[in-house]
């Protein structure tokens, strides 16, 4: 196996090439958690994994508590289905608490003022409401709890991870909070090494070939945490030496060197790139620094022939969906034909017309 081969193999376990998958808790379940702090486009990563999905499909799944979007793994923003947040929380909650424990000493937050802002949510949330974040910070605002300099994110992301509160339903076109115990029964919470084994199990089938540390960077765990989870695993998956790293793959995997489509508009910040500590496969070093920042900025990309061969920005007019395409290559210039068929199926997503325009070199 090689570097396309990987590229090829993870458009497919991740549902992009192909997908089984008509609903969306069964893709978001199937991928374990997706990175969604861009809304909008974290709803086209889901809806690119599935049959026939259109964004209100999404949204409905919201608001129904299928799927929720909240802090967890890394800290920052993922979908994750209903049945799995609690324990999911559970196991990675701890991690990310201890870790924002310096900056929220700086900002004087503590632990007082954490369970002050809980209760007030507690209460203004109570009866399955749906509040935006505007309309939370100024409740707590109101009880002077400061929320400047960024404390309302920390105050936010810290009821997140204690279980309190997770996405509510749409409010038109805004997000909302709710209480997580009102949006889903809560569950059973299961021992830490069953946890493990689950996270390590929805990653490596739904993101094969992996390695240790591309498993370790996606779950936000310790070092020890997942070679344990990984450990716990292998009986059910197999592994291959490449380039003196050892990837891990479903059992049932088959080297596939063409891929039906040829061409994807994979949204910003999506898991076919960020969810691997080496991207090496997916994308040259050369335009690594084009397609992500330093910083964790990771723009959408055109994936061609498993390769990431440009860049795509959306703009929505009335009935249509304008997509600029602009590559790192001239030789793409000719991809017309791939890159409106993969066009259109945004287009379909969205309900709207795609029109694209080719711009020059990125």
């Amino acid at each position: 196996m090689n570097q396309k081969d990987i590229a090829n193999t993870r458009l497919i376990s991740q549902q992009i090439a192909s997908t089984k998958f008509s609903t969306v808790s069964e893709i978001v379940e199937w991928m374990g958690a997706m990175q969604a702090q861009d809304f909008n486009m974290a709803k086209w990563a889901i809806g690119l994994r599935l049959k026939n999905a259109t964004e209100q499909k999404i949204d409905s799944a919201i608001d129904a508590a299928q799927i929720l979007r909240t802090h967890v793994l890394r800290p920052t923003w993922h979908f994750v289905s209903a049945d799995d947040i609690y324990w999911m929380i559970e196991l990675t909650a701890p991690r990310l608490l201890q870790a924002m424990k310096g900056r929220n000493k700086q900002l004087e937050l503590s632990s007082e003022v954490f369970k002050k802002a809980n209760k007030i949510f507690e209460k203004v949330l109570v009866g399955n409401k749906s509040l935006t974040r505007k309309e939370l910070t100024n409740e707590i605002h109101k009880a002077r709890i400061q929320t400047d300099n960024n404390r309302s994110s920390h105050i936010l992301m810290n009821a997140e991870l204690e279980g309190i509160i997770c996405s509510g339903k749409m409010k038109e076109k805004q997000t909302t909070y709710g209480l997580l115990q009102e949006r889903v029964e809560k569950k059973t919470l299961v021992k830490k090494e069953e946890a493990l084994y689950q996270l390590a199990s929805k990653y490596f089938r739904s993101h094969y070939p992996a390695t240790l540390a591309d498993f370790s960077w996606w779950s936000g765990l310790s070092f020890t945490d997942a070679k344990q989870a990984l450990e716990s695993i292998k009986d059910d998956f197999t592994s291959e030496k490449i380039n003196e790293q050892e990837y891990w793959f479903s059992d049932s995997f088959t080297v596939t060197k063409k891929i039906k489509e040829p061409a994807y508009l994979l949204p910003a910040f999506d898991e076919f790139l960020i969810s691997y500590k080496d991207r090496s496969a997916a994308i040259t070093s050369e335009h690594q620094t084009k397609a992500f920042s330093s910083n964790g900025i990771f723009w959408p990309t055109i994936i061609i022939n498993g390769k990431v061969a440009g860049l795509w920005k959306r703009q929505i007019k009335n009935d249509k969906i304008i997509i600029e395409t602009s590559f790192f290559h001239e030789k793409n210039f000719g991809d017309e034909k791939v890159i409106k068929a993969a066009a259109e199926k945004f287009g379909n997503f969205l309900n709207k017309k795609p029109e694209v325009i080719k711009k020059s070199k990125s």
